[in-house]
């Protein structure tokens, strides 16, 4: 990819910094988009839930990525806080989206976050891109979060729709919980370990990022995961295997339930996502196996 100049909505969060690291480490100039007033030429203040934005500072922009919406892990789902999970992402993708294609202007591409909740839970089938959205909190969510982005679509901006999987990384995220747990010794399998993970490694997320960034005629939905999604039962074997820790412990699915509320249904949930469409433009993983993503997260 050419040196250009990129926005960075949700910079800070444990992908977006990755990704923010990744440009800069090559001479990208990165704009990041912060909730206060900006510092510098390069940021950009934004409020994504008052859906306001400084629309000048976008002035110049070859690219726009949208990562940013509250943690799905933060908190209990109450009707609260599913709310602020909606309206992190969703408002300001809409805000965002509206900025892009207000622009004389506008950036080549507006690369959107999402994830494979879109597609709910699907069980042992293998899903692609082309699967149909499912029917809960998640999916619904999904389905308006890339609807959001349509002003900029409409504008004859790429657009292109991240459905992200786990991403394996000590830092933050689902196995930023595990680590600690599986290296003291208190791993195992939740519920009865035959759900579907999809995951992938914290490198090739941002490497997919960057190929599709920088690859002219892809849009729409890619799925980020690895090509291999494995049980929950499988990851956590690996996972005693690289950190050579017993994996004797087991959360049963009640009390998953009843310590995690609606959030439980996407730990237990079942999702055999596969990346069809970014295999297809021709990526290739670095990290494709669980024991090697684990190893990358671990340094080693």
């Amino acid at each position: 990819m050419e040196l250009s100049r990129i926005a960075v909505a949700g910079a800070s969060g444990l992908i977006g910094s990755a990704l923010v690291r990744s440009l800069a480490a090559e001479g990208h100039e990165v704009v990041r988009l912060v909730r206060r007033a900006a510092r510098g030429e390069d940021e950009v203040c934004w409020d994504p839930e008052g859906q306001y934005i400084d629309t000048a500072g976008l002035a110049g922009c070859d690219a726009v990525v949208n990562l940013a919406g509250a943690g799905v892990g933060d908190h209990r789902w109450t009707d609260a806080y599913k709310k602020t999970l909606r309206d992190s992402r969703v408002l300001g993708t809409a805000a965002l989206a509206e900025a892009v294609a207000s622009l004389p202007e506008p950036p080549r591409v507006l690369v959107n976050a999402s994830a494979i909740g879109y597609y709910g839970e699907t069980g042992d089938q293998v899903v692609d891109e082309e699967a149909p959205p499912g029917d809960g909190f998640l999916s619904r969510m999904c389905v308006e979060w890339e609807d959001a982005t349509d002003p900029a679509r409409e504008a004859g901006v790429r657009t292109v729709f991240l459905r992200t999987g786990l991403v394996v990384a000590r830092e933050g995220g689902a196995w930023g919980r595990l680590f600690p747990l599986f290296q003291a010794g208190l791993g195992g399998r939740m519920g009865d370990g035959r759900q579907y993970w999809s995951f992938i490694s914290l490198y090739d997320e941002v490497a997919a990022i960057r190929h599709l960034l920088g690859t002219d005629g892809l849009s729409g939905p890619f799925n980020l995961t690895a090509p291999e999604p494995l049980t929950n039962g499988e990851i956590t074997a690996a996972m005693g295997r690289v950190l050579h820790r017993p994996t004797l412990f087991s959360v049963p699915a009640p009390a998953l339930r009843l310590a995690l509320g609606e959030m439980a249904g996407d730990v237990l949930g079942s999702a055999r996502v596969v990346p069809k469409r970014l295999l297809e433009s021709g990526f290739s993983f670095t990290f494709p196996e669980i024991e090697d993503a684990l190893r990358a997260a671990l340094g080693r």
